[in-house]
């Protein structure tokens, strides 16, 4: 027995040798080869491709590769650029595709394939075209083994692709808005543009002039400086340069109309490249049809003078069913052939409905809200309201999973998109979109360890996928519930301890904030929830006897927070993380300290210590209690704010649009403008009023058949209510902000044990968003019948 042991422990030992050295002598080593480029690659990509090569390995390897005028005759590995139509290379065969489809002869394809010969190893990138070889010079640069002084590939390769859309692009605004680009220098834009296209990008839309805006006090040169060096680099990688340019004043004034056509035209002249501009129909703006298609027309008239090739394209943004209907008869009756297409954006029509209407000879692309997780078109579904809070709508936000569903669900529709982007934070969700679009069936965690690859450590490429998965998964469900944040926040620490070599690498400056933020807010959440608890408690006890103390002693318990606040060193970890990012990339988390544009901008380290328990609320309400002339009266509203969540045994209270304090709501808004920005994000109402729905849908099981039961509502505006699908008449109804409105339940409707709440959307169209009636508390109270 101790003998057969033995001898399958060695056999497994052989086992993992050969193994290991089967490994080995398939990887293909690279660090003495030579770069060789077809002279029939067009210029600038002959120049660009191997340059992008050779630099971002001696970034990461020290290994400086030569460019070879003529093929090597000694014993040396090669890495080829050639073009599909082309044959030889310096007299030598280009190899064969094995497949019928021939994916590098079609439009930005590619294929890379390894070659073994006596006179040593070729490393083929064929590309049907210019950005054939840019994507599969990307693919290769994804796939190396990139290490101090090594340079190695696992082989052998034969890797074919197309793309699966052809377009594929990201909104780069050098404008006062933007979180950070308005700090780059025009090196940070060539190495950023540089980074996507090595991901599948291929195209940038930039913004070269928007009325409204103010220079950015970050700016490193001017923007009308800018918007042409974009176009210079679009042109050096060749990438489509887009432009997007609205029109905020009235095209029938005539003389301003005029004044625009000629800035546009000197920005055309301006630029080496452009190829698309986008005007999007009415956001901002406020044009008909009638007007801005002429307009169009006109801008294509002067384009074509510099770029012949170049194209417009228009979006149905805000415009109403009157508008629309004209538009889509202005292309059956004119047939425009400057018009390339279509852009499909938050506030559109319906993407199917443009699919249908739109005439097949115009294109459809997406411009998808990447940068933006609430009050936008892809909020965090059923997001914590203190991430909210605190993150705010432009935190680091990889939604890798999220995503790609999205696209999944969309791009079929479409030729493929330009992502509205703000800033760097969403760098991760431009990845994956220009990925997914590249390559629809690759995986997303494949996705997400070429880029922990490509721009962290190949060691780290798994490590870092399991990281922003992670990410992902902190932003599910209710945060006190979701023990993961802490198992995430340790993970990324065991990484950041092991690595610090990337100490200034922004990307995972970004990963790493986004660990230490999501735990901070979960402890001061546990612990300033429990705080409000107590100082509930406290309230209700002594309510009747001594209300003045009270709310004394209430809020000296709230006030903990600040004068003995939780994790502090969690804190200023945050704080050190935001002070690197903007000395690394430029981004502004804070207003005063990082002076971003506004607080809405990415201004998280503004709102770091925002309550998470309602102590300003109960300060304000505590000096409106004060004043009121009898102890009766103070104890009365006491008790109400101490039993707000807690209405008693048979009752139930929902905070509507919260995840963790609504469990009997069943609707979500699906453009999170449920969650309130007032006051600039600083407001001190009650953080249940902060959450809030329009028309919400409740169903209450387990009722008392032999009670009867009110329906109180807090909010503002209208609360059409329904019981069972019956409209009921209030018997209190105050149309004021946060005012009560309450209702009987008809004692039949209980019988069953179990009802359903829905109200119905008041007719408001007149009204901007802002405006609308809202509903964010409601209680089911049980009041015990006589018998």
């Amino acid at each position: 027995m101790k003998y057969n042991r033995f001898c399958q422990g060695l056999l497994n030992v052989l086992v993992v040798l050969i193994s290991c050295t089967y490994s080995v002598a398939q990887s293909i080593n690279l660090k003495q080869a030579v770069i060789l480029v077809s002279p029939s690659v067009p210029s600038p990509m002959r120049e660009t491709a191997p340059r992008m090569l050779s630099e971002e390995i001696a970034k990461r390897t020290g290994i400086q590769l030569a460019k070879s005028a003529g093929w090597p005759k000694n014993n040396i590995t090669r890495i080829a650029l050639v073009l599909a139509s082309d044959n030889e290379l310096e007299g030598v065969q280009i190899p064969a595709s094995a497949t019928t489809d021939r994916p590098e002869q079609k439009p930005e394809g590619f294929r890379v394939v390894s070659e073994q010969a006596p006179t040593g190893t070729t490393l083929w990138v064929i590309g049907a075209d210019s950005r054939g070889i840019l994507f599969g010079t990307g693919w290769l640069l994804r796939n190396l083994l990139m290490d101090r002084k090594q340079l190695t590939l696992a082989g052998p390769v034969n890797v074919a692709l197309s793309p699966a859309y052809p377009i594929r692009g990201h909104q780069l605004g050098y404008r006062n808005t933007a979180n950070s680009y308005d700090a780059w220098t025009v090196a940070q834009f060539d190495q950023y543009i540089r980074d996507l296209a090595i991901f599948g990008t291929n195209a940038i839309e930039g913004i070269p002039f928007h009325e409204d805006e103010k220079p950015s006090v970050h700016f490193k040169i001017p923007a009308a400086e800018m918007r042409v060096k974009m176009s210079e680099i679009c042109q050096a990688y060749d990438l489509d340069y887009w432009v997007w340019t609205p029109a905020t004043f009235e095209l029938t004034d005539a003389s301003k109309r005029q004044a625009e056509l000629a800035m546009h035209e000197t920005f055309y002249k301006a630029c080496p490249r452009l190829d698309h501009i986008f005007f999007p129909g009415g956001d901002p703006g406020d044009n008909h049809p009638k007007d801005v298609m002429p307009f169009l027309k006109d801008l294509h008239d002067r384009l074509v003078k510099y770029h012949p090739k170049a194209k417009v394209w228009i979006s149905l943004q805000g415009f109403n069913v009157e508008q629309i209907d004209y538009f889509y008869d202005y292309l059956a009756q004119q047939k425009p052939d400057w018009l390339a297409g279509v852009v499909y954006g938050p506030g559109s029509p319906s993407l199917s409905e443009t699919r249908y209407r739109l005439p097949e000879q115009y294109q459809l692309r997406q411009y998808p809200d990447i940068t933006h997780t609430v009050r936008c078109e892809f909020p965090v579904e059923r997001w914590d309201q203190a991430y909210a809070l605190t993150l705010g709508r432009e935190a680091s936000n990889p939604r890798p999973y999220f995503y790609a569903r999205v696209q999944d669900a969309m791009a079929p529709f479409t030729d493929g998109f330009v992502s509205y982007s703000d800033g760097c934070h969403d760098d991760v969700n431009k990845v994956v979109w220009s990925m997914h679009a590249l390559d629809a069936s690759m995986p997303v965690h494949q996705i997400l360890k070429e880029y922990g690859r490509f721009f962290m450590s190949p060691q780290l490429d798994e490590s870092v996928a399991n990281g922003i998965e992670a990410l992902e998964q902190n932003w599910n469900g209710p945060l006190a519930q979701n023990g993961g944040v802490e198992a995430t926040v340790n993970f990324w620490k065991s990484l950041e301890t092991a690595n610090p070599i990337l100490a200034t690498n922004w990307r995972w400056q970004l990963l790493l904030l986004r660990a230490y933020y999501d735990t901070y807010t979960r402890r001061r959440l546990l612990y300033e929830q429990n705080l409000e608890a107590q100082a509930n408690t406290l309230l209700v006890q002594k309510a009747d006897k001594e209300p003045d103390k009270a709310m004394q002693q209430a809020l000296e318990l709230l006030n903990r927070a600040d004068s003995q606040p939780t994790a502090p060193e969690l804190r200023a970890k945050i704080e050190r993380l935001c002070a690197d990012l903007y000395t690394s990339i430029g981004l502004q988390t804070s207003v005063p300290k990082y002076k971003a544009k506004g607080y809405e901008r990415g201004s998280l380290l503004d709102f770091v210590d925002y309550p998470l328990n309602n102590r300003w609320w109960l300060a304000d309400e505590f000096e409106k209690v004060r004043g009121l002339k009898s102890p009766d009266e103070k104890a009365k509203r006491l008790i109400e704010i101490g039993t707000w969540e807690t209405p008693g045994t048979g009752s139930y209270y929902d905070d509507v649009s919260s995840v963790s304090k609504g469990p009997r709501v069943k609707t979500i808004s699906d453009d999170a403008t449920d969650i309130a920005w007032w006051k600039d994000g600083f407001s001190r109402a009650r953080l249940s009023s902060q959450t809030f729905q329009r028309s919400p849908s409740l169903d209450y099981a387990n009722l008392d058949p032999g009670a009867h039961y009110i329906i109180r509502v807090v909010g503002f505006g209208e609360a059409l209510l329904r019981v069972d699908g019956k409209r009921l008449s209030p018997v209190k109804y105050n149309r004021e902000a946060d005012a009560v409105k309450e209702w009987i339940v008809p004692l039949a409707d209980t019988q069953d044990g179990r009802i359903s709440v829905t109200f119905d959307e008041p007719e408001e169209s007149h009204l901007n968003w802002r405006q609308n009636s809202r509903i964010s508390d409601i209680w089911l109270l049980k009041e015990t019948v006589n018998k």
